[in-house]
């Protein structure tokens, strides 16, 4: 008989209706047995990934990608977690894994269906949470897969100082483009053009007209969009692509807490600039994890990249980190740590 230990979890407690509130969430002590069925994995969390897509899973809704949250259970997401024990042949004690995991201190994996084990322990281990992880993989396949970005085109991305957006301005600087980012704080728009070496930033808060801004910035239009916020912001930018332009679709996080999504009314653009626009969930990407790492990780050791992260610390302050994603409370990666080791 395996022993039981004592589990916090971060519970749905109701479904969203509007929007996110802690109080959607719940902190519960439960427990978990040491003992794991075949193929499976018991570990132990040490750092979870708040993500704006969560709320659509917490939300009852038909037609998104993943399935809602069960209420009662608790919420999961990416994480980086220590394997405590393992029948599954390819883990052992010890190893440090990247993937889905619960947003508890433990948590038994069945379906390790999407899981990476970590190998090159020379960078932080909350890296695996972003930079190293699902974020990375977004910039790196929204950005590279989809746009074919090639030197001395423009380049404009939402939500640029957060966990995808900080890393897309880096990769198009580094392949040679021009690049601009919008954000909502002075503090964030003085982070794009100082630490990631953005050539322009605004903060969006401060525009009155998107349109007037992007002229401002872009007077011959843009090659590439890489949309994070959608509404308004993707409309004004559809009044400013370049023939062939190309837009990848990350998230529209503007939209996640609207009961009525807003419509977008200037779509002819896409016929009349011939303007490639695509969305995309990063998993069917992830058989490029090993060419990404190769490209990324000399990034990281040469100091060519730089990372910001937002840490909340223990898993009580999990609700309260989810939430301020929606308000921009965040600067950088949003990552909650449930234990150190």
């Amino acid at each position: 008989m395996g022993e039981e230990m004592r589990n916090k979890q971060i519970v749905l407690s109701n479904y969203v209706k509007g929007s996110l509130r802690e109080s959607n969430m719940s902190l519960k002590e439960s427990t978990i047995s040491s003992e794991i069925p075949n193929g499976a994995v018991l570990v132990k969390n040490l750092y979870l990934s708040c993500d704006p897509y969560l709320i659509g899973r917490m939300k009852n809704i038909e037609g998104y990608f993943a399935g809602p949250f069960k209420l009662g259970y608790p919420i999961s997401g990416y994480g980086v977690s220590k394997v405590l024990n393992s029948s599954h042949t390819d883990y052992k004690k010890g190893d440090l894994i990247w993937g889905i995991t619960g947003w508890e201190e433990y948590t038994l994996i069945k379906d390790l269906t999407g899981v990476f084990k970590i190998n090159d322990t020379d960078v932080p281990l909350s890296y695996y949470t972003g930079l190293l992880g699902m974020a990375g993989m977004t910039a790196y396949v929204g950005f590279f897969e989809l746009c074919s970005p090639k030197k001395g085109e423009t380049v404009f991305i939402s939500a640029a100082s957060g966990a995808v957006g900080q890393l897309v301005g880096q990769f198009a600087k580094l392949t040679g483009c021009y690049v601009v980012g919008s954000a909502g704080s002075k503090e964030k728009v003085d982070l794009l053009k100082n630490k990631f070496g953005f050539d322009e930033a605004f903060n969006y808060k401060e525009e009155q007209d998107y349109n007037a801004a992007l002229k401002r910035y872009f007077p011959d239009g843009i090659d590439i969009y890489f949309e994070n916020v959608g509404g308004k912001l993707l409309e004004a930018v559809l009044d400013n692509m370049r023939l062939h332009g190309r837009i990848a679709v990350c998230g529209m996080i503007s939209q996640y807490e609207l009961e009525q999504p807003e419509g977008v009314h200037n779509l002819f653009n896409l016929i009349s600039k011939r303007i490639r626009m695509e969305g995309f969930i990063v998993f069917d990407y992830y058989h490029l994890y090993p060419k990404f790492l190769e490209m990324v990780l000399p990034l990281i050791k040469e100091d060519k990249i730089t990372y910001v992260e937002d840490v909340a610390e223990g898993l009580e302050s999990a609700p309260s980190a989810l939430v301020g994603l929606f308000s921009g409370r965040n600067v950088g990666k949003q990552v909650v740590v449930v234990a150190r080791e």
